[in-house]
């Protein structure tokens, strides 16, 4: 059995990581750290783990969590960064959900998030956790960085259009809406029910921390500056990401539906849907799954994609376990095929 820790295991994230690993057949939940609930029992916080697990929060200390095959940060960020390098020299296996070990450029991570980074010799070995992308080198990994949420969706829709050189790289666009579970767990006016509810609104339209991201990983993939405008919205609805994005053809159109169902045949997580079709997030909701949809309208140069996920489970805890299966040579779908609920 894998005995697994959960670093910060009150948030959305970290409980459902929970909810994903106490049913996962090769996994022991040995370590659940909250400073604030230490003492008190997980299943007394969270009723729904009731009968499922049997231990009490605890402080996050490195010798506990030392004795852990791998250890989950589902902290804010800054966090993972100064508990990292002691855990690895434990020889733990590390994923984390944060965005401590997205950014390769020290820099670019001090400018978007506020501090300068603790141990950047450890950003250029983490692997970039989007399974679809990577997963060779997440096989291999001690440190993974869980992408977020929005750039799942996003990267996963523009795949394979950058990788066959099919669009200009100049003017991508990314329309992205979000439920407001994506705020985390902690009060704030802004994410109230009564705030968001029959409302909809975009935020940090002059720059959201996850373009870097984005940009980042596409760049990789084509070997060239990627230029992009991305907006989020906020969504009055408790899970899910939509992100409608927009291209422009350098060519001819291909069979852009053959081209995504063929680039990801052999990706049981994402799901490309019949062509004319129109992905909704409550399809996805609790699953691990993608669905996109791919449409060239009125047949001209401008492609749109659609990509739905559940930005709780694909855009965190989900493909998290996902990078664990692959990290220690798993099944890469263990313990994560579920049906998506509904309604």
């Amino acid at each position: 059995m894998i005995k697994a820790g959960i670093v910060g295991g009150t948030g959305y994230t970290g409980v459902e990581l929970l909810r994903i690993l106490v049913l996962h057949s090769e996994v022991e939940v040995s370590v659940v750290t909250s400073r604030s609930d230490a003492g008190s029992r997980v299943d007394a916080t969270y009723p729904n783990l009731r009968g499922l697990i049997d231990i009490c929060f605890s402080k996050p200390e490195i010798d506990e969590l030392g004795t852990c095959d791998v250890v989950f940060f589902a902290t804010p960020n800054g966090t993972a960064m100064r508990m990292t390098p002691a855990l690895l020299e434990r020889g733990v296996k590390l994923i984390d959900l944060s965005a401590d070990f997205r950014l390769k450029d020290p820099a670019l991570w001090e400018k978007w998030y506020g501090e300068p980074h603790l141990c950047p010799d450890l950003i250029t070995e983490a692997v970039y956790g989007l399974p679809e992308m990577n997963r060779e080198s997440v096989k291999t990994a001690r440190l993974v960085a869980n992408p977020g949420c929005y750039p799942t969706a996003t990267q996963l829709g523009f795949l394979p259009l950058i990788e066959e050189g099919l669009i200009s790289l100049d003017g991508l666009i990314a329309d992205v809406k979000s439920g407001v579970s994506g705020a985390g767990r902690s009060a704030q006016v802004s994410a109230l029910m009564s705030e968001t509810g029959e409302s909809f609104k975009a935020y940090a339209a002059q720059g959201h921390r996850h373009l870097p991201e984005v940009v980042q990983g596409l760049e990789d993939v084509a070997g060239k500056g990627v230029n992009m405008t991305f907006v989020p919205h906020l969504l009055p609805m408790i899970r899910g990401i939509h992100a409608t994005l927009y291209a422009k053809l350098t060519g001819s159109a291909p069979d852009l539906q053959q081209l995504y169902e063929d680039r990801f045949k052999d990706d049981y997580f994402v799901d490309i849907l019949p062509a004319g079709a129109h992905p909704d997030t409550g399809d996805v909701r609790g699953s691990n799954r993608c669905q996109i949809a791919v449409h060239c309208p009125q047949g001209g140069d401008t492609v749109v994609v659609l990509s739905v996920i559940d930005n709780l489970v694909k855009g965190a805890a989900g493909q998290a376990v996902q990078n664990m299966n692959l990290m220690f040579g798993l099944e890469e779908a263990a313990g994560l095929k579920t049906v998506a609920l509904y309604p």
